[in-house]
């Protein structure tokens, strides 16, 4: 039997936060939106979505973890948070691969090293969830390499892009 290699950023106990942008990307979605992609993304890859973590109390966050600077290559719909490269630190909550890690777990295991979740395979499942069928609704993107602004809208902890623009962080 063979064991699993660890990644160097996953905690031997507990949960740590860990600096996104270095040692992965992350994109969030709330509650059912984030089990939905989950759903899909592990029926079409035969179970094996890559790292994912869940909240599960709260919000009831799932978070995806792609390879370092991947987010910034693609234009996240709203509802969809991207943790990337950004002008300010960003951190995401780490479990440890066993043990008590409340309210944080990995929904399919622990990563492997190197392992990650297809950052153009999630975005496609992402926009099929989460855009609207008329996409002109959208915000009309800034080219100009600039950050995904988003700002959380009130009691209701919903994601509210404005000023939608290609990458992640907040300014």
């Amino acid at each position: 039997m063979t064991s699993k290699k660890l990644p160097e950023w996953v905690p031997a106990s507990g949960l740590q936060l860990r600096l996104v942008g270095v040692h992965f990307d992350a994109i969030r979605l709330r509650g059912v939106r984030g089990e939905a992609v989950l759903h899909h993304l592990t029926t079409l890859t035969d179970g094996d979505p890559g790292p994912v973590v869940r909240e599960i109390a709260g919000a009831r966050w799932t978070y995806f973890l792609l390879e370092p600077g991947a987010s910034q290559d693609f234009e996240w719909p709203p509802g969809a948070k991207c943790f990337g490269p950004a002008a300010r630190d960003q951190y995401v909550g780490i479990p440890a691969a066993h043990g008590n890690t409340y309210p944080l777990s990995w929904r399919c295991g622990p990563p492997q090293e190197g392992e990650f979740v297809d950052a153009e395979f999630r975005h496609g499942l992402v926009t099929a969830q989460l855009a609207p069928a008329d996409s002109s609704s959208w915000p009309t993107p800034d080219r100009s390499g600039g950050p995904h602004q988003v700002a959380e809208a009130g009691d209701e902890g919903r994601d509210v892009a404005f000023g939608l623009r290609r990458g992640c962080g907040s300014p």
